[in-house]
């Protein structure tokens, strides 16, 4: 039987891990495609893209994770979003989920409208209560002249205030934010870090994904500091940024 998490707990983590099987395919030319019809197929590359690992994270955190790029970061945030299945472990979440990261949990085949709707239901409010923030989640990504556009004509920035604004204004108990302040223009990520200044981020669990350390720094209670799919560190800040800034020399 799992162990059941703790009661002030978000997420539970026990014993997950990911490996990736890539294909490596060097046929370039038709000729080449051609004669593959009659090769074996070529051997897939095994990368463990997480080791196996254990945390929790516990409700109302901001819990940060950093490390170069390849670390494994992103492959983390999706599962514990649900967006990759384990290979071993499994993941407990108590909450609603958002997983902000370039529209990831939208259909790109649906307008902004339809998104926003789809979203909320998904995060268990009715058709009346995303009647009343419709509005606010429009202008807080200031796209009320893209409303009714597919997103898949979004620009990454676009996408990115969608997300963030639904997630925001919807309520989702746990927030994944990957690299929500690489994207976009400098006044929408002003508007983002405001965000994490209100009383409203203090009753929700955020986990945040940046390479701005003063980010990580300044809202952070704890941090884990990944390295080729290795949780190398879990704890305070100031010690996960030094040993990524040393990693980074």
């Amino acid at each position: 039987m799992k162990p059941e998490a703790d009661s002030d707990s978000a997420i539970l983590v026990r014993n997950v891990s990911k490996r990736f099987h890539i294909t490596e395919d060097s046929y370039n030319t038709v000729k080449q495609r051609l004669f593959r019809l009659f090769s074996p197929p070529p051997h897939a590359k095994v990368v463990d893209a997480l080791k196996t690992m254990n945390f929790q994270i516990k409700k109302g955190e901001c819990f940060g994770i950093i490390g170069r790029n390849g670390s494994g970061k992103s492959t983390l945030v999706r599962i514990l979003a649900g967006v990759y299945p384990t290979d071993t472990g499994y993941v407990k979440i108590q909450g609603s989920t958002m997983l902000m990261n370039l529209g990831v949990g939208m259909s790109h085949e649906l307008t902004a409208r339809e998104n926003i709707y789809v979203s909320g239901s998904v995060l268990g409010l009715k058709i009346k209560d995303i009647d009343l923030i419709f509005d606010k989640i429009v202008d807080f990504a200031e796209l009320s002249d893209f409303v009714d556009t597919k997103i898949k004509y979004f620009s990454s920035g676009m996408l990115a205030r969608l997300g963030f604004s639904i997630a925001v204004n919807a309520g989702a108990d746990i927030m994944f934010l990957d690299e929500i302040f690489a994207v976009g223009d400098i006044k929408f990520q002003e508007k983002a870090i405001k965000i994490f200044e209100k009383s409203w981020i203090e009753n929700k669990t955020v986990v945040l994904i940046s390479h701005n350390m003063k980010v990580i720094q300044d809202y952070c209670q704890r941090v884990a500091y990944l390295k080729n799919g290795n949780l190398e560190f879990i704890g305070d800040a100031a010690t996960a940024i030094s040993m990524y800034l040393t990693d980074n020399q």
